[in-house]
């Protein structure tokens, strides 16, 4: 085993234990309670995935369709925010909601996404971006740094109707990756006139939907996990060696 994948182990099998408290019992009279009254105080959109108890005593995890909220037992209190593990250095709603919103890379429609190769292209992720959004610029200034990856840039305009015009002239470029890291690197527009079939875009804003997809950029791992913004090029080399280590 390769001695970076070996730092690696540790810090994996930390996030791991750290994450072992969080269970749910078959049947829990009080969480099953407890549902119902944030259900009631929060009104019928809210969406209650699941609730479980935490490591922290008298507080409850309530997952949502759009974020990790906390309770204390009778839901007369909610909090939002990161919980941190300190002593194990751990984020625990960021090492949650990346393990409940896992999604199955193999399915993803890749055909339907800008490709690029670097180096051997073994590793593999997938980004959801927006041409306009100024953080998609950062990440994408991060992964120059970044070789031996194959990029799956599904377009995601969903900041302006500009942000359309500059998806439809990148996906009818000739040379798709070169028009998309010549507007995103280079600020050179994408001059393709954008009158080919274009429907991959709607699929694309229906498959974000369908993730979960909230804001861009927003990066999948080859394992399902997501990384959301503009991550760094380092964390992003150690979440992909957490993939080779754990498969």
């Amino acid at each position: 085993m390769k001695p970076q994948l070996l730092r690696m182990l540790p810090m994996l099998a930390l996030a791991m234990a750290a994450l072992m408290p969080y269970t749910r019992a078959s049947a829990d009279p009080v969480i099953d309670q407890l549902k119902q009254t944030l259900k009631t105080r929060l009104g019928d959109d809210a969406d209650i995935r699941d609730i479980v108890k935490t490591p922290l005593p008298g507080i409850y995890e309530i997952d949502t369709a759009d974020q990790i909220i906390y309770s204390d037992a009778k839901g007369d209190y909610v909090l939002t925010g990161d919980m941190m593990d300190l002593k194990n250095r751990v984020n625990l709603t960021e090492a949650r909601a990346s393990q409940l919103n896992k999604i199955d890379f193999s399915k993803l429609p890749l055909q339907d996404a800008v490709k690029m190769v670097k180096g051997t292209g073994a590793r593999k992720i997938a980004v959801f971006s927006d041409p306009n959004c100024p953080y998609c610029h950062k990440l994408e200034e991060e992964l120059k740094s970044v070789d031996n990856v194959t990029v799956y840039t599904f377009l995601f305009p969903i900041l302006s109707p500009d942000s359309t015009i500059k998806s439809k002239s990148i996906w009818c470029s000739t040379d798709r990756a070169k028009a998309w890291t010549g507007w995103m690197l280079d600020r050179r527009a994408p001059d393709a006139a954008g009158n080919c079939d274009t429907k991959v875009l709607s699929h694309n804003l229906e498959l974000g939907r369908s993730l979960r997809v909230t804001g861009t950029p927003t990066v999948f791992l080859a394992d399902g996990r997501r990384l959301p913004g503009a991550v760094s090029a380092d964390r992003l080399e150690k979440e992909m060696a957490n993939v080779n280590s754990v498969n």
